[in-house]
């Protein structure tokens, strides 16, 4: 072996000891196409969002006050209503999260300057002057053509208080509640279908168990509709933290199947619960660490939709998963109970594969939400006085909407792997769907160094054309700024081929591609 050669090994075997990774220039993996005959529709509602009073996702971020010198809308921002009816949000959840069960809606109707003040207990311990209620949020929920999705008090309400919140937004003819409405300038009733029965009951929302809180929902949704659910409600069960298999277990055993249209399911991304490391300054074992976490969304939905299968074979109960997303140490000077942190090319390989996983699981899965929209963990926009920026998420999700009501094309990957030390991770994730004569295609390669080429065979499609996106970078920690808000956006992609049928295509590492083929 010549001196360049043994340089080059000894260099080789170097970095991949000092990052624990496979450094080999290319690796193949192949997906096919399984049977579509009984395959579901993607729905849409699997992109919600999730806007809580927490830190400044409401306060500061979309609302600004009517007053403010920031363009707006009722004091909402109007970037931040240009953006998101861009991105095509189907639900929007509100006002929590833990807010929810401290949350009294009446605090948050009538003149402004004579709504009561309120502690935020959860979040910063910082005063509230409720200036941003129920009339604010559906409203802004019109104005984005977006579903709302309430999530009411539970833990420290009442059922009357509950029911009277349903006839306030709901009611159409005459009542105490529809005649409040009126007093406060709105005559049409808004017409809220989802609502969430309590948030976390198993903490924050009452530290109950599964058993009590069963008994408790089934008191609260008798009260919710008629004897029929003529209206249609769709009421979500406060459902499992992560894995807590018991959870699901006792609510789809105990609440009677007409009492309930959805389950929830609460599942974050991080290094360690204890340890989340910063958003920004990782290395690869904390990356390789958060995916693992992330791609665990697999097993909890696959296990949580057995127990679903075995008490509701017809699947006509829906999986929610309306708090997911990456969770890590707030931004260096900020309210640590403000949740406030940056978001990277890490954030986008999370928001790709879990999506993915949706998709894949749509036949059971059928809502989620990420956390949150503004300002607060995985969000996908980001504020700063006047200024504004879109994530490397926003972006992952704005290419992704192409799968909204889309109907699913099942496949199967064989996915080379991505290994860190002794533990391995598939590092191909993905999930196609077609629409209107369109077939589409989500590809995310989670390899650290890798790139991976894919082949597909869609000869049965008879696809012709195909054209393509990326979101790539050349760091694992780069993000956009305020000052360089396009560091990361949605770019033309071109390194595939296709042909006889197979569609190859070589993904960078840590990057996310969606193809339209027709």
């Amino acid at each position: 072996m010549s001196i360049h050669k043994k340089y080059v090994a000894l260099l080789f075997t170097a970095v991949s000891l000092v990052t624990g990774s496979s450094l080999s220039a290319q690796q193949k993996s192949t997906i096919t196409l399984a049977s579509q005959e009984n395959a579901p529709t993607i729905n849409k509602h699997i992109y919600g969002h999730f806007a809580e009073h927490l830190g400044r996702c409401i306060y500061d971020g979309f609302y600004v006050g009517e007053k403010s010198t920031v363009p707006n809308t009722n004091g909402v921002r109007n970037d931040i209503i240009a953006a998101l009816k861009e991105l095509g949000i189907p639900n929007l959840r509100w006002p929590g999260g833990c807010f929810a069960d401290t949350y009294h809606w009446k605090d948050g109707i009538g003149p402004k300057d004579e709504r009561p003040e309120m502690v935020n207990q959860w979040w910063g311990g910082v005063t509230e002057d409720n200036s941003f209620g129920t009339h604010d949020f559906l409203d802004l929920c019109e104005t984005l053509g977006t579903e709302p999705y309430l999530a009411a008090n539970v833990g420290s309400g009442t059922v009357q208080e509950f029911t009277e919140w349903i006839q306030y937004v709901n009611h159409t003819g005459k009542s105490p509640m529809s005649d409040l409405r009126k007093k406060n300038h709105r005559e049409k009733a808004w017409g809220v279908n989802i609502w969430g029965v309590g948030n976390e009951a198993w903490g924050c929302g009452g530290n109950m168990t599964p058993e009590h809180y069963a008994n408790l929902y089934r008191q609260y949704a008798t009260f919710m509709s008629d004897w029929t659910n003529s209206g249609k409600m769709f009421r979500i069960a406060s459902g499992a933290n992560v894995a807590d298999y018991h959870w699901t277990e006792v609510l789809m055993r105990d609440i009677p199947k007409n009492l309930i249209e959805g389950v929830a399911l609460h599942s974050y991304s991080f290094v360690t619960w204890e340890k989340k490391g910063s958003s920004t300054k990782f290395d690869e074992q904390q990356y390789f660490t958060t995916m693992q976490t992330a791609l665990k969304m697999e097993e909890l939905v696959t296990k949580h939709t057995e127990i679903m299968d075995k008490y509701d074979p017809a699947k006509k109960i829906a999986l929610i998963v309306d708090e997911w997303g990456g969770w890590y140490d707030v931004e260096e000077g900020t309210n640590p109970g403000f949740l406030y942190q940056q978001n990277t090319m890490r954030d986008a390989m999370i928001a790709g594969t879990t999506l993915n996983i949706f998709n894949n699981h749509s036949d059971r899965v059928r809502m989620a939400n990420l956390a949150q929209t503004v300002n607060v963990l995985q969000a996908v926009i980001l504020t700063k006085g006047d200024k504004m920026i879109l994530t490397p998420t926003y972006h992952v999700m704005h290419l992704y909407k192409v799968h909204q009501d889309a109907k699913l094309i099942p496949i199967k990957v064989a996915s080379p792997d991505y290994k860190f030390g002794d533990k391995t991770l598939p590092a191909i994730s993905a999930s196609a769907s077609a629409k209107d004569g369109k077939t589409h295609i989500s590809l995310v390669n989670i390899h650290s160094t890798d790139k991976i080429t894919t082949e597909i065979n869609l000869e049965s499609l008879k696809l012709k054309n195909f054209t393509a996106k990326i979101i790539s970078s050349g760091k694992l920690q780069d993000h956009n700024t305020f000052e360089n808000p396009n560091a990361i956006t949605e770019k033309e992609f071109k390194d595939f081929k296709f042909k006889n049928g197979t569609l190859s295509v070589t993904l960078p590492p840590f990057s996310v591609v969606v193809l339209e083929g027709k």
